[in-house]
């Protein structure tokens, strides 16, 4: 009989606990303070976060976020706490799996102790970034290893990098967006949206924008798209400083002056719904589009908690374990 018993936590970047300037205040503060996230010297970024971008981002954000708000709360608290119950049900109840955020809560900190009070031996960390990125997913070991800090005794631990090529994290972005194309008809372009991060981290040897693509070729093919078909973009940039392009925003215009008519849109690095894609997306890519010339415009949602995306996250987890 073996003695080692398995756990599981599932990460996410995290979100504000409300849709008003001072949650949102709560969740950004940590978020822009993280190295990870913003690597400018601590005396120049603090007094322009602290004295300029928080002031006066928040209140603008809280509307943004009110406008995608659900009844459960947060989109992205929401579908993260289905996929953690779902999985948790796939898996049964010899593998408990927890659910923590890198920034706000649940916190990491949070549900390592409570999976650790579970009498856990082994743990399997699962950052919800299915592309890895220095921004997101080494963030999450930061996190993890500041939060194993206060414990003498360390589980084994399984780190999944990423996924992005995953044989079933493909199948379910391709029988998402099959259905999409039997729902609203095959559009004249299909954009891959991802957000991007800074030019220079990539510089420095961050492989996002390669794990990107990588996810971009593979669904390509699966699709047998031709190159008319699709394109290829990043968004949500922050600040003036080069960032990975095309630009979405940019993409959106060109797209439409090439006299692309019909546009779906979807968004592979985020696996759940969020401000990002729900209202940076759904509301405003779609207006840019539309005032461009565009005709028609569809987002294709986030994996969430489809079954597709249950499998992919099963497998990971046993297949982990297994190697």
């Amino acid at each position: 009989m073996s003695l080692t018993k398995a756990g599981v936590l599932l990460v996410n970047l995290g979100t504000p606990s409300a849709a008003t300037p001072k949650a949102i205040r709560a969740f950004l503060g940590p978020f822009l303070s993280d190295r990870r996230v913003i690597d400018l010297p601590r005396c120049l970024w603090y007094p322009l976060l602290y004295g300029v971008v928080l002031p006066r981002r928040c209140a603008k954000l809280a509307q943004r976020y009110q406008a995608i708000w659900l009844p459960e709360g947060s989109p992205l608290l929401v579908y993260s706490r289905r996929q953690q119950q779902a999985l948790a049900a796939c898996l049964g109840s010899e593998i408990p799996v927890g659910l923590g955020m890198t920034y706000g809560e649940p916190s990491l900190a949070s549900a390592l102790e409570r999976l650790l009070a579970q009498g856990i031996t082994a743990l399997v960390v699962l950052p919800l970034f299915p592309q890895y990125s220095s921004t997101t997913t080494a963030a999450v070991w930061d996190c993890l290893a500041q939060a194993l800090q206060r414990y003498r005794r360390l589980p084994k631990l399984h780190f999944i990098r990423d996924y992005a090529t995953h044989p079933l994290f493909i199948q379910a972005l391709q029988q998402s967006i099959q259905q999409a194309f039997s729902q609203h008809g095959a559009p004249d372009r299909l954009l891959f949206s991802y957000h991007g991060i800074p030019q220079r981290y990539v510089q420095q040897g961050d492989d996002y924008p390669q794990r990107c693509q990588a996810t971009t070729e593979a669904v390509v093919a699966k699709l047998s798209l031709l190159p008319e078909q699709w394109a290829m973009s990043y968004q949500s940039r922050f600040g003036y400083a080069a960032w990975l392009q095309p630009y979405t925003v940019e993409q959106l215009h060109r797209l439409a002056q090439q006299g692309v008519r019909n546009l779906q849109v979807i968004c592979p690095a985020f696996s759940s719904d969020c401000l990002e894609t729900l209202e940076e997306i759904t509301q405003e890519a779609r207006d840019i589009f539309l005032k461009a010339g565009g005709a028609s415009f569809h987002y294709i949602p986030a994996l969430n908690d489809t079954s597709a995306h249950i499998q992919l996250l099963q497998a990971l987890v046993t297949e982990t374990l297994a190697g």
